[in-house]
């Protein structure tokens, strides 16, 4: 059987709670939420009309008895609403309404009995409850009531305590200023602006109210509680807070409830009978913009399909790798995508095809936002320009790449990027080393490189190249450059291995006079073998014609289920590097 709500009369509750006789109370928060199109509004609309009967099968159930709020859980808004509105849901909730000055020691002492779900605060403030009529009037106890103050004391007053906020410290102040409710929604008719209700504002992350039964009023509006205006009947007296308990109080009754509440409020001194606790019934309505996106899509696609986990971020661009799958609701999954993670991300892009030509560039469909393929990502201070339309770029490997400068490359290195795209390692590395050479087949990324050589100011530490890798490598042995080369990165994963050949009698083709230096190489690609170790070092012997023995290995990601990026790292032998040339590779 149900336990009655809490609609007891005040004899019968503990000391000093009562119940108020205030109507019922609504708290807003803003958020700005984008108007979704008619494809999203239709399919929000059938999942909305379906979620008391389908969940998808590839999430976990939630069962009713775990804590926490969920989309399954809730109880959505009376009626039909298509779009934004289906994702509403509501929840029960008890809350103790408390004098503000009593709120901190309070929400201290119930720490572990108040409400605690992710971006709900458990202190509903209430800004029309701010004691207006007491703040500037003389206590009736006072026999002789202060003089009112001079225009100049006034002024004074009103430069210390005004803020940004407005009008915090001068509710009266601030309740004349305001327009009335009713002319600010004529203004809005007039803008030709949305006009929404309590529980239908498009801006709401979540909505707080008192539940009461019996409103003699019969005003949707009446005691609204919002953060942009005050209540028409606000409590009086001193300014009161709402704290919101544990979902699991709600509907209980008040012998129910935790000994420890019982306790607290049972001590606290009762100063002044306006400022009473009291046990008060409410509701939470959790907006759209309150779920995250796993759970919205879960809602929105068919049940067994999988739901998308996560993205790559390049700069405002969300980078997509759709199954086949999810492409009938792609323009569903990009719309989704961008809600959830505005304003960072303004562009969402799907990769149609893997990446098969030399200049390793993706083709890339827009999906929803803007169309600009072109933006800057900061990446450890440094910034980038990247074209995903024409370069090649992969944020993923960011890690890999602090791990070479940080942990590999010395001060008095000079490195050599074989394959530098639009110059992640080779422009990190410039701080760092003493000197840069740079080489990509790509004439745009070079064009990329060159703009992020100087949007860095490094101009001074790099040397660009456009040739094919083993031209690039050749010339780097056979010129009479300054810097010997120590390290070479080769970061062409597919391709990178059949390139090592060219290292075979390099130290022939000397013309510097200097002595040969052997570089370390540090080498990347792909392996699907059961010890991807062993099959990339027998990769490497026999593209050398040697038996390379000492061969670091560092596995860098896994790309797919059962294949994994490695980079191999080891000094160049100088049997390899005094053999005898293949000069088919020249």
């Amino acid at each position: 059987m149900t336990p009655p709500l809490l609609d007891l009369y005040p004899h019968c509750l503990l000391p000093r709670l009562r119940f108020s006789t205030s109507a019922r109370h609504v708290l807003r928060l803003p958020l700005h939420l984008k108007p979704v199109p008619s494809a999203f509004a239709t399919a929000a609309a059938a999942a909305a009309a379906a979620s008391s009967s389908s969940s998808s099968l590839q999430a976990p159930q939630v069962p009713h008895s775990l804590y926490g709020p969920s989309l399954r859980r809730g109880r959505p808004l009376p009626g039909e609403f298509d779009g934004t509105l289906s994702f509403a849901r509501i929840f029960d909730l008890a809350a103790l309404r408390v004098p503000a000055a009593s709120c901190a020691p309070l929400e201290r002492r119930l720490r572990g009995h108040l409400l605690n779900w992710p971006r709900v605060r458990n202190v509903a403030r209430l800004p029309g409850d701010d004691g207006y009529d007491t703040l500037f009037s003389p206590s009736p106890a006072s026999p002789n009531p202060p003089s009112p103050p001079t225009a100049v004391a006034r002024r004074e007053k009103l430069a210390r305590e005004f803020n940004a906020r407005g009008f915090v410290q001068f509710p009266n102040l601030a309740r004349m200023s305001r327009p009335s409710s009713r002319k600010r929604k004529e203004k809005k008719e007039e803008d030709g602006e949305a006009v929404t209700t309590a529980k239908g504002g498009k801006n709401n992350v979540y909505v707080v109210e008192l539940v009461r039964e019996g409103n003699e009023h019969g005003d949707e509006w009446m005691g609204l509680i919002s953060e942009e205006g005050f209540g028409k009947s606000a409590w009086r007296g001193a300014p009161t807070r709402l704290l919101l308990l544990d979902q699991s109080y709600a509907k209980r009754r008040v012998d129910e409830l935790p000994e420890a509440v019982k306790v607290v409020l049972d001590r606290e001194p009762n100063q002044d009978e306006s400022s009473a606790y009291e046990l008060v019934q409410c509701q939470i309505t959790l907006f759209y913009n309150y779920w995250p996106m796993n759970e919205v899509l879960e809602a929105l696609l068919p049940e067994g399909i999988i739901i998308p986990a996560g993205f790559e971020t390049v700069g405002h661009i969300a980078h997509l790798n759709l199954r086949d799958e999810h492409l009938p609701y792609k323009k569903l999954i990009a719309q989704v995508v961008l809600d959830k993670n505005k304003p960072k991300i303004q562009t969402v892009v799907n990769k149609t095809e893997a990446i098969q030509n030399d200049y390793r560039t993706m083709l890339l469909e827009v999906l929803a936002g803007n169309d600009s393929l072109v933006t800057t990502v900061i990446e450890s201070g440094l910034r980038f320009q990247v074209d995903l339309a024409s370069v090649y770029w992969n944020s993923r490997l960011s890690t890999e790449r602090q791990r070479l400068v940080n942990n590999v490359f010395r001060n008095s290195d000079v490195v050599c990027d074989v394959f530098s795209g639009v110059g992640p390692i080779a422009i990190s590395a410039a701080k760092k080393v003493k000197y840069v050479y740079a080489n990509d087949l790509n004439p745009t990324a070079v064009e990329y490189l060159e703009r992020n050589i100087v949007l860095n100011k490094l101009e001074r530490k790099i040397e660009v190249f456009n040739m094919d890798a083993r031209r690039f490598i050749s010339s780097i042995y056979s010129s009479q450059h300054v810097h010997p080369v120590t390290q070479v990165v080769m970061n062409l994963p597919n391709d990178a291995a059949e390139f090592l050949d060219v290292f075979r009698g390099i130290s022939r083709n000397n013309q510097s006079g200097l002595p040969c230096v052997m570089p370390k190489i540090h080498l990347y690609g792909f392996s699907k073998s059961e010890d991807p170790e062993y099959d990339f070092h027998e990769r490497i012997n026999l593209t050398l014609g040697e038996n390379v023995t000492d061969v670091e290995m560092h596995r860098v990601r896994l790309v797919a289920p059962g294949k994994w990026m490695l980079c191999a790292s080891f000094t160049l032998p100088e049997s390899v590097a005094s053999a005898k040339p293949n000069y088919l590779t020249f």
